[in-house]
């Protein structure tokens, strides 16, 4: 019988806490009143009476919000809580916790921008203006020369990869928007890639500065099919050349592993004879021998 009452409990649903009711509901009223970012919430103290919670239960949903980017707390005269927009960093922070613990690898990221680069591309078609066109070429400069040191380098592949993220800021689908960016954000980031782009790499830079300026000038002629062909092709290219490096380092990292495991091995067999000598020792009433 308990056993059953045990089960029948733990099928039932978690009952929400009162600050994530309050959340929820707070989150309505800003859709249901059409709230822009800017505008202001309620008082506090309306808030504490409409909702009927205490000030810590308001003050805390509020906080929650505010984390999640939606609402900007400002203390002072005037203050209070005010509808904020999130962020393009703010949105890519709470995607980056959700893959905390189960980051994409280069292999991930590339099947992904391959599916989703041809669908950015023709998202851009008739969208591109001269200041559109005028910004890429600007970021081009950045690496259409060979580095001459390995930070220059280093930089010329972040500025290879804004590239992308200054057509993806002209994509008129929010949602197709955030799915290229996030993916970009991540060759940023990554440990992994931080390592790829600390090494010299003139193959990928060449490469990837040439499939841009293809992409380019297609798109300046409208040529949409040519530009979904180019990204394809440059996607491919680039997974090729990032894999095969992160092999290499794959490879010299497991030989300093390997190394290092030796050494560890040592040191764990030297502290276990040692614990163990110094515990025949006091049972044998000789503590001072082993000091």
């Amino acid at each position: 019988m308990l056993a059953e009452t045990t089960m029948k409990q733990a099928r039932q649903p978690a009952k929400p806490k009162r600050t994530d009711v309050i959340s929820e509901a707070i989150k309505e009223y800003i859709a249901q009143h059409q709230l822009k970012p800017g505008d202001r919430l309620p008082q506090e103290q309306e808030l504490i009476q409409a909702l009927d919670a205490s000030k810590g239960t308001v003050r805390e949903a509020l906080k929650g919000l505010e984390a999640q980017g939606l609402v900007q707390t400002r203390t002072g005269p005037g203050g209070g809580a005010f509808i904020s927009e999130v962020s393009d960093d703010r949105a890519m922070t709470l995607l980056g916790n959700y893959f905390f613990f189960h980051s994409p690898t280069i292999h991930d990221i590339y099947e992904a921008r391959k599916a989703l680069w041809p669908a950015l591309v023709r998202s851009l078609e008739g969208v591109l203006d001269t200041d559109a066109f005028d910004r890429l070429a600007s970021v081009m400069t950045f690496y259409d020369h060979p580095p001459t040191s390995l930070e220059e380098e280093r930089e010329q592949r972040l500025k290879e990869l804004e590239f992308h993220l200054v057509l993806i800021d002209y994509c008129p689908n929010p949602l197709l928007a955030l799915m290229c960016r996030f993916p970009v954000r991540l060759l940023m980031n990554m440990t992994v890639c931080q390592r790829i782009y600390a090494q010299p790499n003139p193959e990928l830079r060449r490469q990837g500065y040439d499939y841009q300026r293809q992409l380019l000038e297609a798109l300046r002629k409208g040529d949409i099919e040519l530009g979904c062909k180019i990204v394809s092709e440059h996607m491919q290219m680039a997974q090729t050349l990032m894999e095969a490096r992160e092999a290499m380092l794959e490879k010299t990292f497991f030989k300093a592993g390997n190394d290092g495991a030796i050494d560890s091995n040592r040191d764990y067999l030297a502290l276990t004879g040692y614990t163990q000598a110094k515990q025949l020792a006091e049972q044998n009433g000789d503590s001072n021998s082993l000091k």
